[in-house]
Formats: structure tokens, sequence, C-alpha cells
């Protein structure tokens, strides 16, 4: 026989329902919630706790991209300021290095078999110099396939070049003729791996600190909306509590709006002072050292090729037909006569002015002093040449000297100039990322207090 049909089926359904929106972690479908929050907003305690949710939670999004945002500015000014800009100073002294002691192995061998213990010293301390920056960038560069590819080349290369300079001095010592050759065969290896490979290590740093200065400057968009709207969204609520009760104040309504105000003035300001400070460091200071390098850089290039100039004696020639080295003497200090131009423009005041006009007119005294000793060697004086491009007085080494020290001390102003204003920059998002968050909490909670003194009238 047939059961009979269930008649509190319908029932039980209803029933069954009802247990498994009950159970723990039984999620109720997008539907019921739209249905709940529909219904609730019929009512003016829903509309309430509704629209205090909604203040909350965008205060609360505020704060908290605020406080992302500016985390990842803060660490793009810290970096700027403790690992881009020093590495790309380190790859300007590796260079630096490298050209100097390619100058003094030039100028030790001029001065014939016994080299002055000064100039042994200078190239000695240029190669230390330059190994110990090698180690160090190769230890501070990770992350960058272009600057470790430089970095081998240079470690590489680096020991061939000093067994070069080696041979010459031996040869030059027991004097050999192919010491000359040794020399010359150093200086190309210089001009065609070392210097090559330490001018890209100088650029791929420099890139970097330049991305670096890109992402501190970019300007907080999204944190900027969020807290226009947090605040209109504020402002609203209490024109909408003061329409409905005709109550001026809400205690933490005020409170919230005061605390998000904080917030986007503090990101406003604080943004912009470190953004026009990261900008004084990077014209006044990054671009000025920029030039200033390149121009001690095209000072050293050009000394050596006017070493080298004797050297040869005219043996090395170039596409031309002119003399290698003294047409890349006069190429280089055709590029200085520009640099000086243009860090005298970048300098700001007369501290940082000051060494580079000297610098100017010691190069023109150089210049004046190398045509000198051009037309004495040309004569066939060839040691009387020799005294004029490296005598203590008087001579072209002298004004090279002085360049170079003026060089230097300009240098190291605007290396403090870019310290100061760098870290001015990432001194005004200090304490923002914290403080942003701690406020928008309060903000939030004062939102929220407020919101619950209005439903408390209703109960």
């Amino acid at each position: 026989m047939a059961n009979p049909p269930n008649v509190r089926e319908p029932e039980t359904r209803e029933s069954a329902a009802r247990v498994a929106a009950q159970r723990p972690g039984t999620h109720r479908s997008w539907a019921e919630t739209r249905e709940q929050l529909r219904a609730a907003a019929t009512t003016e305690p829903g509309r309430l706790w509704i629209i205090g949710t909604v203040v909350a939670l965008l205060v609360v999004a505020f704060g908290s991209v605020t406080a992302w945002e500016i985390s990842d500015r803060s660490a793009a000014a810290s970096d700027v300021v403790n690992r881009s800009q020093p590495l790309s100073a380190d790859a300007a002294s590796i260079y630096r290095s490298l050209a100097d002691a390619d100058t003094a192995a030039a100028s030790g061998f001029l001065a014939g078999g016994q080299e002055p213990l000064d100039v042994r010293k200078r190239y000695d301390t240029d190669i230390a110099t330059a190994s110990r920056l090698l180690v160090k960038a190769a230890a501070n560069t990770t992350g960058s396939a272009e600057s470790a590819q430089q970095i081998a080349t240079l470690n590489e290369q680096l020991p061939l070049y000093n067994g070069l300079v080696e041979q010459a001095r031996a040869n030059n010592r027991q004097g050999f003729p192919v010491g000359g050759a040794y020399l010359r065969f150093a200086n190309q290896k210089m001009s065609t791996s070392l210097l090559p490979a330490a001018q890209k290590l100088y650029e791929a740093e420099t890139g970097r600190l330049y991305d670096d200065y890109d992402q501190a400057d970019t300007w907080p968009y999204a944190a900027t909306a969020l807290g226009l709207v947090a605040l209109g969204g504020l402002v609203w609520v209490q024109r909408r509590n003061y329409l409905r009760t005709n109550r001026v104040f809400n205690h933490g309504l005020l409170a919230a709006t005061a605390a998000s105000t904080v917030v986007l003035l503090w990101l406003v300001v604080g943004h912009a002072v470190a953004s026009s400070d990261l900008s004084t460091s990077r014209t006044h200071g990054q671009e000025s050292l920029k030039v200033l390098n390149d121009a001690r850089i095209s000072s050293l290039q050009a000394r050596a090729n006017e070493n080298l100039t004797l050297v040869a004696r005219g043996a090395v020639l170039n596409d031309s037909g002119k003399d290698l080295y003294e047409a890349s003497f006069t190429k280089e200090m055709a590029s200085l006569s520009d640099q000086l131009g243009a860090a005298v423009k970048l300098a700001d005041d007369s501290t940082g002015k000051a060494p580079v006009t000297k610098a100017k007119d010691d190069m023109a005294v150089w210049q004046e002093r190398h045509t000198a000793a051009r037309k004495t060697d040309d004569s066939g004086d060839y040691d009387g040449a020799l005294t004029q491009v490296l005598g203590a007085k008087g001579s072209t080494g002298e004004c090279f000297d002085q360049v170079d020290q003026a060089l230097d001390s300009a240098i190291a102003h605007e290396q403090h100039e870019f310290t100061t204003a760098a870290s001015d920059g990432r001194g005004a998002l200090t304490g923002l990322p914290l403080g942003a968050a701690v406020l928008a909490v309060l903000a939030a909670a004062g939102a929220g207090v407020g919101i619950s003194r209005r439903l408390a009238e209703y109960r």
C-alpha cells in the first residue's frame, strides 16, 4: 500500500531553510542581503546605520591608502639619500680613479726611469680606490643586470691594465723603447674597455637614482581623492543631521571631520614640501654633481692625452692623419669648457660658483701653456717641452692640479647641498604613514560614536 502524501513537506522545507540559515558558517545569498539592506533603508535607524558604516569605511580607506602611498614615497626618498645617490657617486669615483690612474701612469713614465714617489703613490691609491669601490658596488647593486655586467668587466680588465703598466715601468727603468708601446697599449685598454664600462656603470646607477626621484615625487592621487570623498561624506552627514534635528554639532562626527582634515592637510603639505626639497636636491645637487663629475673626468682625460702626446712622439695618428692624442686633448678641453659653463649656471650660491670660476680661469692658463709646450716640442726641443708639461712651477701639470682641486671643492659643496635638501625632503614625509593610520582609526571611531548617539534616540 502506498504511503500517504506528505502534506507537511512545504513546512518541513521552510524549517530546513531556517535551520540552514542559523548554522555556523552558512552564508546568506547576496539577494537576501540586498533585501535586508533595502528593508533597513526604509527606516531612519537603518539609514543611519548604513550611512555610518559607509562613512567609517571611507575614512579607514583614506587612512590606509595614505599610509600605503606615503610609505612608498618615503621609501623611495630614503633610497635617494641612502642607496641610489651614493652608488651613483661611487660609480663616478670609480671612473675618476681609473682616469686619474691612467694620467698618473703617463706622468710617471715621462719622468724617466726613476718614477717620482708621489706620482707612484697617486697611481697606487687610485687603483686601490677603484678596486675597493668595485667590491662595494658589487655588494650593493643587486637586481641590476647592467651594473653587474659592467662590474664584472671592470674586475676582469683592471688587473690586465695594471700588468701592462708594470711592464711599461719595468722597460722604462731599463731604457727600453718598448716601454712606450706597453704604456700606449695600457692606455688603449683603459680607453676602450675600462672607462666605457665605468661610464655605463655610472649611467646605470644614475638612471636608478632618477627612477627613485620620480617615484618619490609622484603625487598620491588615490589618497587625495579618497580624502576629499571622505570629507565630503562627513560634511554631508552633518548637514543631513542638522536638517533633520536642528542640532548644529555632533561631537563624534565633528571629531571625525577634524581628524580627516588633519590627515588631508598633512598629506598635501607634507608631500608638497618633500617634492620641493627633492626637486632642489636634484636640480642644485645631483645635476650639478653630474656636470662637475663629467668636467673632472674630461680634465683627467685631457691630461692623460697631453702626457701621451709626449710619450708617443707623433707615432700614433688618427683617421685624419693628425696626432691621435693631441686631437683627443683638444676634444676633451672643449668638453671641459662646456661643462664648466654649465656648472656655473647650475650653482645657486657664491660658495658653489667660486671654485668653478677658478677652474675656468686655470683651464684657460692650461690651454695657453699647452700651446707653448707644443710649439717647443714641434721645434725639436723635447726636453724643454717635457719641463713645460711636468715642471713643478709654470707647467701645464700645475694648471691641471689646480683645476682638479677646484673641481674637488665644488663637488664637495654640491654633495653637501644634495644631502641637506634630500634629507629634508625625506624628513617631510616622516611620521605621515603612521599618523595617517592612527588618525583614520580615530576618525572612524568618532564617526561611529556620532552615528550611535543618533541611533540611541530611537531606542
